[in-house]
């Protein structure tokens, strides 16, 4: 497919004038946006698609996940961080290459059915006799079709050392490095329109030595590519890192080299004034996930402040294992509910909660060129949205109905213009067989935990 056509839709292409048509079109041609606006198009192509009564977005971004989770819902479920970790350490030391496959497929499935096109994940548990994991990851995304941005985690600190994972699920600093390094080398394909980069991303403060991280940013930026962890998710978290390190989860960063424009963080929900503006400072992304922060009781990250700093601010699901759903357009009106109850309703408004999951997540992951707005020379990813439903019928404002209204239904989602998803269904694999095969790694997991 050379060129891809929707018309008659509603657009919203969250461009930096915010941008907005009551009817228009987006035309891609050889995977990259040519035209955008209102009424008709310059001239037609050779997949078209009627958009009346829907919307066109541009596709979201998910900026943190861990796709292995999938395998294991529904575990720990009154439990703070610390406690859920260690309920499911000893789960996911049975992972292998086939449980990963079939759950990297499964949530990018989910993902895709929910407006994603680009997708990260943070993967950081390699049990010894897992087999190659990372390899199944990229196996798996390349079928279902997104954009991937897989990101090389590693542990080193097991509990032995004082960490939280148990030894047997932890690598030495070495093995970690050099196996970073290789996945880097082999998958990371930094050219334009790129469907595969790959990201340095040792897991938290808890569970990696200071030597990893330093060494690991080191890496990181010798090979040109983006850096990626958990921080400042949690009380305790605060808690160890001033017990351990005499600091701030922020500072620790800062002292590792851990802040930069290349550079984004998870969560970051307990920051104070001074780490605010060292994030802003310094263009320091986040991941913010509202629905796994709230699953866990983490508490709710200060979006308006960090969006007044000028922070990039992304969305993201997060692992599966603390977010069951999985599914990206909610987090839209999860993340403005609960910037208002933290900050009043004039907190966030729909069309910024918007911006958060697409050019926001777009800057986070170093790709605000090329994705995260309809407009011309960018790349053909979209989401277009059915607002004609018994749902979101009689709201005038269309971007209002995505965000507050229930998740609309997906008539197509295009990544390069090529269709992932029509009519709500996938087209690049079997839904049913995606879950069967989800719903036996997982029961083998359990089993292998008893």
């Amino acid at each position: 497919m050379t060129s891809t056509l929707i018309e008659n839709a509603a657009i919203a292409t969250v461009d930096a004038a915010g941008t907005e048509y009551a009817r228009g079109h987006v035309l891609v041609e050889d995977g990259v946006i040519t035209s955008v606006g209102a009424g008709g198009p310059p001239r037609r192509a050779e997949l078209v698609i009627d958009g009346t009564g829907c919307l066109a977005t541009p596709g979201l971004v998910n900026t943190h996940h861990h796709l292995y989770q999938w395998a294991t819902r529904a575990y720990a479920q009154d439990s703070i961080l610390f406690d859920w970790l260690k309920a499911l350490y000893p789960v996911w030391a049975g992972l292998d290459a086939d449980v990963v496959y079939a759950t990297t497929g499964a949530g990018l499935a989910a993902l895709a059915l929910s407006g994603c096109t680009t997708s990260t994940d943070h993967h950081y548990v390699f049990p010894r006799e897992g087999g190659d994991v990372f390899a199944a990851q990229v196996e798996a995304a390349r079928a279902i079709g997104l954009r991937f941005h897989p990101c090389r985690g590693s542990m080193d600190l097991g509990a032995s050392q004082g960490g939280l994972p148990p030894d047997n699920v932890v690598e030495t600093t070495e093995q970690a490095l050099a196996a970073t390094a290789e996945a880097v080398d082999m998958y990371h394909d930094p050219s334009p329109g790129s469907m595969l980069r790959v990201a340095v991303a040792p897991c938290s403060p808890f569970s990696v030595t200071e030597d990893l991280m330093r060494e690991a940013a080191s890496l990181a930026r010798a090979k040109g590519v983006r850096l990626h962890t958990h921080l400042a998710e949690t009380v305790e978290e605060e808690e160890f890192c001033r017990e351990r390190f005499d600091c701030t989860p922020v500072q620790y960063a800062e002292r590792l080299g851990w802040v930069g424009p290349d550079v984004w963080l998870a969560h970051t929900v307990h920051l104070d004034d001074a780490s605010i503006a060292t994030l802003g400072a310094t263009g320091t992304g986040v991941a913010h996930c509202p629905s796994s922060n709230a699953r866990l009781g983490a508490g709710i990250a200060p979006v308006r402040a960090l969006l007044g700093a000028n922070v990039p601010v992304g969305l993201g699901v997060d692992g599966a294992a603390s977010q069951e759903a999985g599914r990206l357009a909610p987090e839209l009106r999860q993340a403005l509910y609960f910037a208002r109850l933290a900050g009043g309703p004039a907190a966030l408004t729909a069309r910024e909660a918007l911006r958060l999951g697409t050019i926001g997540g777009a800057r986070c992951l170093g790709r605000e060129a090329e994705i995260g707005s309809l407009e011309p020379g960018k790349l053909g990813d979209i989401a277009l949205w059915r607002l004609d439903t018994l749902a979101h019928a009689g709201i005038a404002d269309p971007v209002a109905a995505l965000v507050l209204g229930t998740e609309p239904p997906l008539a197509a989602l295009l990544v390069a213009g090529a269709p992932v998803v029509r009519d709500g269904r996938l087209t690049t694999a079997d839904e049913d067989a995606l879950a069967a095969r989800l719903t036996s790694a997982s029961a083998r997991l359990a089993g292998a935990a008893t």
